[in-house]
């Protein structure tokens, strides 16, 4: 069985290397998808479209360019990682684990157990929570187990 895998979240770590080194290692058939990693490239994904004074409006010209490949790629995908890092407050992150729920998309969450209580929430509609890359990998192998 063939898995399309949308990585979602944290954006300042391998953690999606080790998801795809892990798979390969596993012989697992998936293919992985994510969101532009380059940070000021995705600020920047809707500059084209005309300068702003107002980061705001700045800010939501680029949120919405992002979206059209957040949104095609969480739809294409079987199932969804959504990351959430410790650095960082991942809102972007909570929203695609909320579309995924929405869309009754599979998705698994990938987080350390000090913030269960604040993610509570988004992980009680995940599939799963794993709290390491290796766990994700095992995930997948047992869904695609033949």
């Amino acid at each position: 069985m063939t898995f399309t895998v949308y990585l979602s979240g944290e954006i300042h770590t391998d953690w999606r290397e080790e998801v795809a080194r892990g798979a390969k290692a596993a012989g697992l058939d998936v293919t992985f998808t994510a969101p532009v990693t380059d940070h000021p490239a995705s600020d920047a994904a809707g500059d084209h479209l005309g300068e702003n004074d107002v980061q705001f409006w700045r800010d939501h010209q680029s949120s919405k360019v992002n979206a059209i490949r957040t949104r095609t790629l969480i739809e294409k995908a079987d199932m969804v990682v959504v990351r959430f890092g410790d650095k960082y407050k991942q809102w972007n992150a909570a929203f695609d684990a909320g579309y995924c729920a929405a869309l009754g998309k599979p998705y698994i969450t990938l987080h350390d157990a000090d913030i269960v209580h604040p993610l509570k929430e988004v992980d009680a509609e995940a599939q799963a929570w794993c709290q390491t890359t290796d766990q994700v990998v095992q995930t997948q192998s047992y869904v695609l187990r033949d």
